[in-house]
C-alpha cells in the first residue's frame, strides 16, 4: 500500500506522512509495529477517552509495553479506572513513577502546584512527569512512542503530523485528525467505557488538583488543566539541551 524506509535514523517524515494521510488509525499502528517493532511502546494517561487508543492499538499489537506516568496525586476514580481497563484489555503495563516522592516534592519545593504560573507548574511536570517518561524510554529501549494526541485539543497539537520526531524518539499519533464524534462512535462500537469523571462534566482529566470540569466560558477542552495557565503538561513538548541534561535523576 505504501513503501517507506526501513532504516529508522534516516526516515524521510515528508514521505511517510504524505503516504499516511489516507489511511486508516489503525493501519498507523500497523505500519508503526512493522517498522520499530520490539521498539515501539504507547503511553496512557488513562485519561476520559484513553480506552479508544489501549483498545486499537493492543488489536494490532496485543503485548505493546504501556507506559503509564503515576504522578502519585491521580484521582481515585483513575487508579480504579485503570485497573479495569488493565485487566479487561490485558495490558501489558509499565508504570513509572517520579523518583522523587510526593512527600520529599512538597518539603523542598512546597505544593507548586498551587501556585498559579507557568514556573512553578513547569517544574512540577518536569518532577513528577517528564523526567519519568524520559527514563521510561530509556529502560524500555524506546525508538518510537505511540500516543492518543488529537489536533483539536491544543493549538501546538494543531501542527503536529501522524509521525513526528520529538528528541531522540519518533511520535506516531494515529488518531491525530479524529473528531469528537470518531471517539464517541468508537467507543460505542466496542462498548468502551469513558473515564468515570465524564459524568461530572469533565472533558480532560489529570491530577486531582489541577483539572476541573468544563465550563461555559472555556475556549477549549485543555482550559480545564492548570488552572488555564498552560494547555501542555510537558510530555508531548521537544526538550531543550538544558531541560534534558536537568532530567539527569541526581539532579532532583
Amino acid at each position: 500500500m505504501y513503501q517507506l524506509s526501513t532504516v529508522r535514523d534516516s526516515l524521510d517524515l515528508v514521505s511517510i506522512n504524505n503516504n499516511l494521510v489516507d489511511c486508516s488509525a489503525g493501519a498507523i499502528v500497523d505500519w508503526a509495529n512493522q517498522q520499530f517493532g520490539k521498539h515501539l511502546v504507547m503511553s496512557t494517561s488513562f485519561g476520559i477517552q484513553s480506552a479508544v487508543m489501549l483498545h486499537l492499538v493492543t488489536q494490532i499489537v496485543p503485548d505493546v509495553p504501556i507506559i503509564w506516568i503515576d504522578t502519585g496525586y491521580l484521582p481515585k476514580e483513575t487508579y480504579i479506572f485503570a485497573e479495569e481497563l488493565t485487566n479487561r484489555l490485558n495490558l501489558n503495563l509499565k508504570v513509572y513513577q517520579s523518583e522523587m516522592s510526593p512527600a520529599r516534592m512538597e518539603a523542598l519545593y512546597g505544593k507548586i502546584w498551587q501556585d498559579k504560573n507557568v514556573e512553578s507548574l513547569n517544574l512540577y511536570d518536569r518532577i513528577r512527569k517528564v523526567e519519568p517518561m524520559q527514563r521510561a524510554l530509556k529502560e524500555l529501549k524506546a525508538e518510537a512512542w505511540l500516543a492518543g494526541l488529537r489536533q483539536n485539543q491544543t493549538k501546538f497539537r494543531q501542527q503536529l503530523e501522524y509521525v513526528n520526531k520529538q528528541g531522540e524518539h519518533y511520535k506516531i499519533l494515529p488518531i491525530l485528525r479524529w473528531s469528537s464524534r470518531d471517539i464517541y462512535e468508537y467507543l460505542t462500537e466496542h462498548d468502551l467505557p469513558y473515564h468515570p469523571y465524564f459524568d461530572k462534566g469533565y472533558v480532560s482529566v489529570g491530577d486531582w488538583h489541577s483539572s476541573r470540569p468544563l465550563s461555559a466560558t472555556d475556549g477549549d477542552e485543555r482550559d480545564t488543566r492548570f488552572h488555564g495557565v498552560k494547555q501542555e503538561c510537558g510530555l508531548h513538548l521537544p526538550l531543550s539541551n538544558d531541560e534534558a541534561q536537568s532530567l539527569d535523576s541526581s539532579q532532583l
